[in-house]
């Protein structure tokens, strides 16, 4: 769809769906070569605060907005409407009870997610909920990955994200529109696998925070993190095998590795905050930013009822926040399963 729009020398509009702080960091790097960004914002103060002084009232405060360049609207059907390349980046948990004032059509949209997170109960990635809700093709889907804190973007330190297309041409389409003198860019076809290895790396850095929490150092670290990317391995190649993965690269290895030990890490922040005692509720309430790897861990765990891979770590993380289970027992036995 991309590619035949711009062919017909078509310009395509860009839309960002969500105003949280992946949403408000992209959101900056959109505009340093956007004309215009439409932005579903679902605040109207938040608009009128950032239409005054050209930030982000709640998130990423400090990066500063061209507000002269963004059509912002809390009405998500005129978003969707006005725009062709549609950047989805509301938290997973949250996706669907947006989607259902939605009342247009995706005809000839692009569906973009930059969402690192899986829809709870129905445990599809956001791609795979498109495709099969919205009955949108995958070749008119694309996902974006990091390794990417959204805060370090704000601060416009050196980032690397992955745009993941069936075709190469879209990907390259999207990573030309987001790369910047601080954005380098790279490009993929496995949809598929920088979904669920963004899905995963969520648990794992819950695991580690906890692990931290409970007083393991940086030597047990480093051996954990190496299982949970061999883990990682053996769940997409046995779910969704490609000759193409190469779990090494940058937006499944280096994704694992910054959300395991960042501190911007907030799934690792929720993770430290069970290893101390907090429950999942408290911690919850604590924590001003979804930890989509609490959600995840009960979507891979119900999913691999199905497939029974081998997942010590990601099983371990799930008896805690699901069952009650002890941190300091379950990671004491954990122990005894990594090599």
């Amino acid at each position: 769809m991309l590619i035949s729009k711009i062919a017909r020398n078509t310009p395509l509009r860009f839309a960002m769906i969500g105003n949280g702080s992946w949403a408000t960091a992209l959101t900056k790097v959109l505009l340093t070569g956007q004309p215009n960004l439409q932005w579903f914002v679902r605040d109207a103060a938040m608009i009128k605060y950032i239409e005054k002084y050209h930030r982000n009232p709640e998130f990423l405060r400090s990066a500063q907005l061209d507000a002269s360049k963004l059509d912002m609207s809390d009405n998500i059907n005129e978003v969707i409407e006005n725009a062709d390349v549609l950047v989805f980046c509301i938290p997973s948990a949250f996706l669907k009870g947006e989607l259902d004032k939605f009342t247009g059509t995706f005809d000839n949209k692009f569906i973009v997610t930059a969402i690192k997170g899986i829809i709870p109960d129905d445990n599809m990635t956001v791609a795979e909920y498109f495709n099969r809700k919205y009955h949108i093709p995958y070749d008119n889907i694309g996902a974006i990955t990091g390794p990417c804190h959204a805060e370090e973007v704000a601060l416009e330190r050196l980032s690397y994200l992955t745009f993941s297309c069936k075709k190469k041409e879209n990907a390259a389409f999207l990573a030309e529109n987001f790369s910047c003198n601080y954005i380098k860019t790279l490009t993929g076809t496995d949809i598929y696998g920088v979904e669920y290895a963004a899905i995963l790396k969520n648990i794992y850095a819950i695991t580690t925070g906890i692990c931290h929490s409970l007083g393991y150092g940086d030597n047990f670290l480093a051996v954990l993190v190496t299982n949970a990317q061999a883990e990682m391995k053996r769940f997409l190649n046995n779910t969704y095998p490609s000759a193409a993965r190469d779990t090494t690269q940058s937006s499944y290895l280096g994704d694992l590795l910054v959300t395991c030990y960042s501190q911007f890490s907030r799934n690792r922040t929720f993770g430290a905050m069970i290893g101390k005692g907090y429950s999942v509720t408290s911690a919850q309430a604590e924590m001003n930013m979804i930890a989509e790897g609490y959600y995840a861990c009960k979507s891979i765990h119900h999913l691999n009822l199905k497939y029974r891979v081998d997942m010590s770590i990601a099983e371990a993380t799930y008896r805690i926040l699901y069952d009650g289970a002890s941190p300091s027992e379950e990671m004491k036995q954990l122990t005894e399963k990594l090599q």
